[in-house]
């Protein structure tokens, strides 16, 4: 029986310690956006050639909704169906590219009726490579202050109770047994 407690025990350990590492590394991706955004002052993160945005109008639905994140692929290498993001004075946009004209592109909402005015080929930040659905909301949720340090209190209080084995003894109290 001790031993499959403590087969259990280990494996606990390790799934703990993959999720102690997802989390961390999650956390050094936020920090690290946080830096180029607030710090630096950039319009968007480069986590190596990626970034990523909050929809937050339902012109491209039902592709995007409203709150889903897209993962964009920073790059002006783009051809015509693709969904694309461009800045348009503060604005940035997700839109479909629907049409190439050399370096002027025609762009439109999925769940618009008419085309955007044109744009150049330089506006063009990069093509949506994955769509999150509702990720904005639960990003919003996880990332609030008081949650993120329930989480984070959760996370070292489970540690602790699987490092913890009250059958572990110290050496001085096996030794101090073999005595008596």
């Amino acid at each position: 029986m001790a031993n499959k407690q403590k087969s259990v025990g280990k494996i606990a350990g390790t799934i703990l310690n993959i999720i102690l590492i997802i989390v961390m590394a999650v956390l050094a991706i936020g920090i690290y956006y946080i830096i180029q955004i607030k710090v630096l002052n950039k319009e968007y993160a480069n986590v190596f050639g990626y970034t990523f945005f909050e929809v937050a109008t339902g012109s491209m639905y039902p592709t995007i909704e409203v709150g889903d994140v897209v993962i964009v692929k920073l790059t002006n290498d783009t051809k015509e169906n693709d969904i694309i993001v461009y800045k348009e004075g503060k604005d940035i946009i997700t839109h479909r590219l629907i049409r190439k004209e050399n370096d002027t592109l025609i762009t439109k909402g999925d769940a618009n009726n008419s085309v955007d005015k044109s744009i150049m080929k330089q506006q063009v930040l990069g093509q949506v490579i994955y769509i999150l659905p509702e990720v904005g909301i639960w990003r919003k949720i996880l990332l609030t202050p008081q949650i993120l340090g329930l989480i984070t209190i959760v996370v070292l209080l489970l540690g602790a109770l699987f490092m913890y084995s009250p059958n572990n003894k110290t050496e001085d109290e096996n030794n101090d047994k073999q005595k008596n």
